[in-house]
Formats: C-alpha cells, structure tokens, sequence
C-alpha cells in the first residue's frame, strides 16, 4: 500500500498537465493547487479502502481525466443555468420569470456605465429613482402614481404600515391566505403594526360584513387576490368597485393584494378569468399591489399603484429606503414595462407572455424538433416520442388551470429506472429538470427555446453515460 501512496504524482506535476490540456484558463492557480490536493486526499482515501489494486490506475494520464471533472465540478459557480423543460413558465424554484432582450440589455447598460439614478437632467440636482417607472406605470394601469419596493410582501408590508399601523384592517376570512415560504396575510399584518379584523365565512362574504365591521378604529379595508388557490361552489366574494365605493362612503380607503398581477387579458386562452391591474384601478380600489416577476414577466419588484394622496405617503415612510429596489431591477422592470406600450410587442417580447400563450401546433411542431434532436444524439440507447400533456403558469397564478402541450418523452427502457435518471440530470453540465408521467421522462417544449435543444440532448446523453 505504501508504494501506491508513492506512485501519486505530484501538485505540481499535475497543475502542468492541467494547464496543458487547456480547459482550465479561468481558474486560479491558487485555487486549482486546493482542488488538485483536495482530489489527491480523495485517491489517498481509495488507496486506504483497499479500491486501488494496479498502479496503472494512479499514472497521471490515467488521473487526468477523472481529475479534470473533479475541478470543473469544485470550482464551477454554485448559482448557475439550468434547463427548465417542466412546463411551469414562472417556476418559482428555477427563477420565476425570464426577462426580454431589451430587459437584459438595459441591465447590462445600468451595470456597466454611470446613470441618472437618482440624478434629474433637466434641473442637474438630486432626483427620485421612483421617476424612471412611475409615468409609464400610470399611462400602462390607469392610476394615478405610483412606486416600487423590492417584492410584493415588502409591498403589502409597506402599504399597511403606513395605512393602518396601530389601526384595524377589515379583511375577508376566505382572504387570510398563506403562500410559498409561510407568508402568511395575517402575520405580516401583525408585523406592519396593523390590527387585523376579519369578516364573512371561509367560502362566502358579503358587503354588509364589511360594512358592519367598520368602527373608529378602522384604518383600511383589505382585498386579497386568492391567486395561488381556487374556492369553488357555494361561494361568494364582494368585488374591488363595490368595496370602493363603501370606502369612499365612510372615508376609509381600500387596497388590494393583486400577488402575481398581470397586465395581460389571458381569458381567450381557455383560462378562467383572472382581473387585470387596469381592471382592479378602473373599479375604484385607491392602492393596488403586485409582483413584478410573475405574469407580468420582469424582474422581481413589489409594485404600488394608486390614487396620489396614498402613494405619496406610502413614498414618505422610512421604511421604504429598506425596502427599495436598485438599478439593475429599476433598468429591467423599466424596458420591460416599455414593449408593454404596445400590447402586440408585449405578446412577442417578453418571453413570459409569448410562453403562456404559445399555440398547440407550435408546440406540437417544437416537441417535434426536440424529439428529433434527441434521437439523433442518442441513437438506439433509449426510446424517446411525443405525447399529449399539460403546462402550467406558475408563480402562484391560474391555479389548477392546464395549457394544452405536446410532451417529448424519454424512456430509459431497462437500462436505467425513470428516478436516477431525473437525478442524474441534476447533476449534469447544464442541469436539465423535468418531469415524470407514466414512468416516462417528459421535456415539456414550452419553457425550452429552441437553441436549448443541443444542450437538452447533451445532458441526457452525459445521464446515460453515453
């Protein structure tokens, strides 16, 4: 054994054959020494388990091979790409909303030059951030003014802290929702300063709850948009115009959580009425919030739109600079709100929308294309067609409502059961996460571009060993 632990070749012997093989260009040296010494306890370990038996195995050439995916796997980034082909556009996990090219770009511009932040060119003295996005928020909603934090739950934390703190806020039960990550309506109300006080019954409320609710101590009526759960049946919920027009009969005003709001009319899609921001503003409701990077296909951002008198105090409170975005979002969310000065251009260029509303005979055609491009890669080894399934929207929005899609299954056949291969893929270069129906592996071609497609093949073919 002893001679085995002699026969390893040394740091430095092995940092040359590294550098010249040339795969390594952008990785310190430094770094590269504790990889290669991290790779030579592993080897030194093996040795001591008795898994080493000819000397053959530890010359370098044979090493080198083993040792270069070592430090690839070590010293890759740890937050990286990764193919989606599950179908769910805004898939909160793989990164919520992808942005346009314009948005990118914009992006790229903010980082990389000086810009006027908050600096006005017109008068060469300090200026607000909030300017670059609050006309076009209130040209494209229909509201008054508007501001932007940097999520939603900032967004209704903010909006109750300075609405209501040490007041009540009358909310519906059925309303007291809860979603990803244990955000609960309730506790944050709890947190902003806020008093919650809830009417109706799980399933149905009605005006004259609210109204009987109202006392001195109210400071807002509340209405959450239940965007990531459906009720149905006996039901019955009081809409924002009907709610406005209480708050304005007693002088209390109303807000509406939107959640994963959307500025896009999806009904002709087959799928069930969802209201839109311009909707929510044209009823009367004076302070309506939602997400930036859900349906409406930005980046993420909490944004506030409403009647003035709200929105500029809600733009006073302190808390606000805690909760305020940066250039990057401020540069995204601004060009990507642009295509949306024209509806036709929002439907092609933000790659949420055209997603989500992507015809079933593109679909069909691409899962096609895919399925090709799979066979050709990987040949007789596994056995890969088209199906009929379902995508979803994502990001807590149309709940349980399906996209009709065309699927590209991969069957592994007895070489490999369905679950290693899904876990194999997330260990490949990209990683590839999809899904299993019927103990096929299934691509959904709905959230692949079509220039993801060799990449698609390549990690199946890396899982396979092929």
């Amino acid at each position: 054994m002893s001679n085995l632990f002699r026969l390893l070749p040394s740091v430095d012997a092995a940092l040359n054959w590294l550098e010249s093989e040339g795969s390594t260009p952008d990785i310190p040296r430094a770094l590269l020494r504790d990889q290669v010494n991290a790779f030579f306890d592993i080897c030194r370990e093996e040795i001591k388990s008795g898994l080493v038996e000819s000397e053959e195995s530890l010359m370098l050439e044979t090493l080198g091979p083993r040792m270069l995916c070592h430090v690839r796997a070590s010293t890759r980034p740890h937050f990286r790409r990764v193919l989606n082909a599950t179908g769910v556009v805004v898939h909160t996990n793989l990164g919520r909303s992808l942005l346009s090219k314009s948005a990118c770009e914009a992006v790229y511009e903010a980082c990389s030059r000086y810009s006027n932040l908050e600096f006005n060119l017109e008068t060469g003295e300090r200026g607000s951030r909030y300017s670059h996005v609050e006309k076009i928020l209130c040209e494209i909603t229909g509201a008054e003014a508007a501001m932007v934090v940097n999520n939603n739950a900032s967004a209704v934390m903010i909006v109750l802290e300075t609405l209501a703190s040490g007041k009540e806020v009358v909310v519906s039960r059925g309303q007291l929702v809860e979603i990803g990550g244990s955000f609960r309506i309730p506790d944050v109300m709890s947190k902003s300063g806020a008093r919650l006080h809830e009417v109706g019954a799980t399933n149905r409320t009605h005006l004259h709850d609210y109204e009987g609710a109202i006392n001195e101590e109210t400071a807002l009526l509340m209405k959450v948009h239940t965007s990531n759960f459906r009720v149905i049946g006996f039901t019955k919920e009081v809409s924002g115009g009907e709610l406005g027009e209480l708050g304005r009969r007693h002088n209390i005003p109303v807000y509406e959580d939107l959640g994963s709001g959307n500025l896009t009319n999806f009904s002709g899609l087959g799928l069930i009425r969802e209201p839109t921001v311009q909707e929510v503003v044209s009823e009367g409701v004076d302070v309506v919030s939602f997400s930036g990077d859900k349906v409406l296909g930005g980046p993420q951002a909490g944004i506030i739109v409403g009647k003035r008198e709200y929105i500029d105090r809600i733009k006073k409170n302190p808390i606000n600079r805690a909760m305020r975005i940066d250039k990057m979002t401020l540069a995204a969310l601004e060009a990507t709100l642009r295509l949306y000065l024209d509806p036709q251009v929002a439907q092609q260029e933000v790659p949420t929308i055209r997603m989500i509303m992507e015809s079933q005979e593109s679909l069909k055609s691409r899962a096609r294309s895919l399925s090709r491009v799979l066979k050709n890669t990987l040949g007789d080894s596994v056995t890969v067609g088209t199906l009929s399934g379902v995508s979803r929207v994502g990001g807590g929005a149309f709940p349980e409502q399906d996209l009709a899609t065309t699927l590209v299954f991969v069957d592994p056949g007895q070489n490999l059961p369905v679950d290693e291969l899904r876990e194999r893929l997330l260990s490949t270069d990209p990683p590839l996460v999809g899904r299993i129906e019927d103990d096929l592996f299934c691509l959904d071609p709905r959230t692949l571009a079509k220039d993801e497609y060799k990449y698609v093949s390549n990690s199946i073919k890396q899982a396979l060993g092929l």
